[in-house]
């Protein structure tokens, strides 16, 4: 079974198809044999559309969904306790399965190491995944071992109250002292594997923006940059510092590719009341490629 709690307002086949790894048309095949339930009602319409905070289910997937495998995949766990993980994710590592990338993923790891102990609302294909980061951005993230902690932290994210903190390398010298970037983001139309600062199909996204120093790397300016997030959109501080001419270093998507190790993004601070109401903040150290950058002051 398959389980999803709708965080906004959408057509159930496309949030669905936003929102898992089943395609749009297998999600309108799962409706019409009247698999798909919202609040505990059979849904029979593709057009159905979902409120906030709807609880969607799909009783039986189809034959083709892939199943994950376990992999001893080691994980740098730095905290654990009966309801969450924080976990340092390696640049290079993909969060959960997807087209094209079934193994070597955090889930496959966290499938080996914590195997039934992780929520499933937001179904089989990310178990315990609160929240992402992109394949090549290094650090922080939570991991729920339970479905309470997952839709605990999953309101805290929808309140901004997970507070997360970034640091980045982007090009050029960037000389305000604080930059505030409320632009909207979706889906390029041009492009579905990119995002773009657009009107059409987009969401609130929020960036703060501080230089922090100047690095000087093959002869280029470069500036050390430290980002807060008000809200988590994909590829939101990629998107935004590219949309301001300022893209980082080393993206291949947004900017010019540098090396496998990829942009130059970690997410360094962490820091949310938990479920026993204690405060607790956790910050980790800069990979290794990344600190010898930021060595080279200008």
């Amino acid at each position: 079974m398959l389980k999803l709690i709708a965080n906004y307002s959408e057509r159930i086949d496309k949030y669905i198809a936003n929102n898992s790894d089943i395609s749009r048309n297998d999600i309108q095949k799962l409706i019409e044999l009247g698999l798909v339930f919202v609040n505990g009602t059979k849904i029979n319409k593709n057009k159905y559309i979902l409120k906030e905070n709807d609880e969607i289910e799909i009783i039986k997937a189809l034959d083709k969904q892939i199943n994950v495998k376990e992999q001893n995949i080691k994980l740098d766990v730095v905290y654990e306790c009966d309801d969450y993980l924080v976990i340092n994710k390696p640049s290079g590592m993909v969060v959960h399965p997807a087209p094209g990338h079934y193994e070597n993923t955090l889930l496959n790891g966290l499938m080996y190491h914590f195997k039934n102990n992780l929520s499933d609302v937001n179904g089989l294909l990310r178990l315990g995944i609160v929240h992402r980061i992109d394949k090549d951005t290094s650090g922080l993230l939570i991991v729920a071992k339970n479905n309470d902690a997952h839709n605990y932290f999953a309101k805290l994210l929808k309140k901004h109250e997970i507070n997360r903190i970034y640091y980045a390398i982007c090009d050029g010298k960037l000389d305000q002292k604080i930059i505030n970037i409320n632009l909207p983001i979706g889906r390029d139309p041009k492009n579905r594997q990119k995002f773009c600062v657009t009107e059409q199909n987009s969401k609130e996204a929020y960036t703060t923006v501080e230089p922090i120093s100047y690095l000087k790397i093959n002869n280029e300016i470069k500036t050390l940059i430290k980002c807060s997030l008000k809200t988590g959109r994909t590829h939101q501080i990629r998107v935004h510092m590219a949309y301001i001419k300022h893209p980082i270093y080393g993206d291949p998507i947004y900017n010019k590719y540098v090396d496998e190790f990829g942009q130059r993004l970690h997410a360094k601070e962490i820091s949310f009341v938990d479920m026993r109401g204690k405060m607790q903040h956790f910050e980790i150290d800069f990979p290794k490629e990344f600190k010898e950058e930021m060595s080279k002051i200008a």
